[in-house]
């Protein structure tokens, strides 16, 4: 991420973002008092959703219209256009880390106002971080046995090779 001074923004535009989250973190922490806490035991699915909606919100083709406002989508990436807050809203849309903030409150929220929706949901977003997991293992595990055929397909041409020299 390029420092404030060589991007189209002021510090004003940041924090503006910063007091929007701080806003409505304030508020949901002061409106949740008298709510049923969050068993510790769904920290681990509100983790794995916030990952998987963070990444659907930055990456996902799907959510494209949402980041269209704010990011030029080119074939080598992503990044922020227009100029002050839009610019910095940008940022915030190509970051799944920072994304991850912001749908952390909203995933929090939705389960602190409506647990049982907010569990469905926590769930399948859960379920979908769960199943990148195993696609990216799977992937990976492909790729080392293609390795591992390769390498082995060298070393037979070379055995075979040596021994018609000899």
């Amino acid at each position: 991420m390029k420092p404030v001074s060589e991007t189209p923004t002021e510090p004003s535009d940041y924090a503006a973002i910063s007091l929007a989250f701080g806003s409505l973190l304030a508020g949901l922490a002061a409106s949740s008092r008298d709510r049923e806490p969050i068993p510790r035991a769904e920290l681990l699915t509100l983790s794995a959703a916030t990952f998987s909606l963070s990444r659907l919100i930055v990456h996902d083709k799907a959510e494209s219209w949402l980041r269209e406002p704010f990011v030029v989508d080119e074939g080598d990436g992503k990044r922020p256009k227009g100029r002050r807050l839009r610019y910095a809203v940008g940022e915030l849309m190509t970051c799944t880390r920072c994304m991850g903030a912001w749908s952390a409150l909203g995933l929090v929220g939705l389960r602190l106002y409506a647990p049982r929706a907010g569990r469905t949901v926590t769930t399948v977003l859960a379920a979908s971080a769960g199943n990148d997991a195993l696609q990216a293992g799977f992937s990976w595990l492909c790729s080392r046995a293609n390795e591992q055929a390769a390498s082995a397909d060298t070393r037979s041409q070379i055995a075979g090779s040596t021994r018609r020299a000899a």
